[in-house]
């Protein structure tokens, strides 16, 4: 499996998720690390049109699901048809058993439904009833929150959390992004209303055509994870590591103010997601080695939604990006 063809599959979400180059390089590591994400930020950041840019590129199906506080689980997981004809029951699926989900808004569903997605990411499987089904090897779930709007939500508790591999945070484009994305959505409008005009009008437009974007299959996506987990890394790092995440559960042996700062640290769910993803970032920069700055790119994304502030530290305003930067100047690399 050639870097090749990732990179191609990167420069294809870059020309189409304009201005947000950490959620693409996210978007990708979870793939390679087979863990799911969840994306915060304002509502028009192409959080959707993210996962919808992926799954073009991949040998996969797609699903969005609008979570509401109506939803119930059924109809995330799917449920038993009565046929009547024979007396059977037979299961419906639902849209989790789709290779790519997109959970939207899932702070706008109550806590039945989020377990169900939540089960369903952490078992790979949903029960129905007494049977159980297996869902695709290909799974991703990216889930997505609302910042801004808070009545009518239902947080997700810290332990359920954890279930993600990564918490990106996503903020609006910058002037120059922001004029490529008008380009972009012009650009779309008339290949829209080509298609819907006549052939001469659509000659008119007179603009190249895309090139066809190479698939990814899926045991292509299944030998990249192998390579991503034989890559090298050095047992000092690997220390490192170990050494960041113990940081965070006992912060009074390296900082008076570190330990006032944080209540609870973060689970050895926390190593492993770190490991996976230095690996998986390692080896889309097209290295076979992990470097410390893969570790400390990744840290914030794995650890952000994993630690538990204290009270003090939400009267001081301190966030937990902030303590995640003092935790890095506080443990030294190995």
């Amino acid at each position: 499996m050639a870097i090749e063809h990732f990179s191609t599959l990167k420069q294809h979400l870059s020309s189409q998720i304009i201005g947000q180059e950490a959620l693409v390089e996210s978007l990708l590591i979870a793939l390679l690390a087979d863990g799911h994400l969840i994306v915060e930020g304002p509502p028009g950041l192409a959080k959707t049109r993210a996962v919808n840019a992926l799954a073009q590129g991949l040998e996969a199906d797609f699903h969005r699901i609008q979570f509401t506080p109506d939803l119930l689980p059924a109809d995330l997981t799917g449920t038993d048809i009565y046929r009547p004809e024979d007396g059977t029951f037979v299961f419906q699926p639902g849209p989790l058993f789709q290779n790519l989900v997109l959970a939207d808004e899932i702070n706008r569903a109550p806590a039945k439904v989020q377990s169900a997605l939540l089960e369903a990411m952490g078992e790979g499987q949903i029960t129905v009833g007494r049977k159980t089904y297996n869902l695709p090897d290909l799974f991703l779930v990216m889930a997505t929150q609302n910042p801004i709007e808070q009545e009518g939500t239902y947080p997700l508790p810290e332990a359920q959390l954890d279930r993600f591999l990564m918490h990106i945070e996503i903020g609006y484009p910058d002037a120059a992004a922001e004029l490529e994305i008008l380009k972009l959505n012009r650009g779309e409008a008339l290949s829209s209303n080509a298609k819907h005009g006549s052939e001469d009008s659509a000659k008119k437009i007179n603009r190249p055509e895309k090139d066809k974007l190479r698939v990814l299959s899926q045991s292509e996506i299944f030998s990249a994870r192998e390579q991503v987990l034989n890559i090298h890394m050095a047992p000092s790092l690997e220390s490192y590591m170990v050494d960041l995440i113990i940081a965070t559960r006992q912060p009074k042996k390296y900082d008076d103010k570190l330990s006032s700062w944080l209540a609870y640290g973060a689970s050895p769910r926390a190593t492993i997601a770190l490991d996976r993803c230095s690996r998986a970032r390692a080896w889309l920069h097209n290295r076979d080695f992990v470097s410390p700055e893969d570790i400390q790119a990744v840290f914030h994304n794995v650890l952000r939604h994993r630690i538990l502030l204290s009270y003090q530290a939400e009267a001081e305003g301190i966030t937990s990006n902030q303590v995640l930067d003092h935790i890095l100047t506080l443990v030294a690399v190995a």
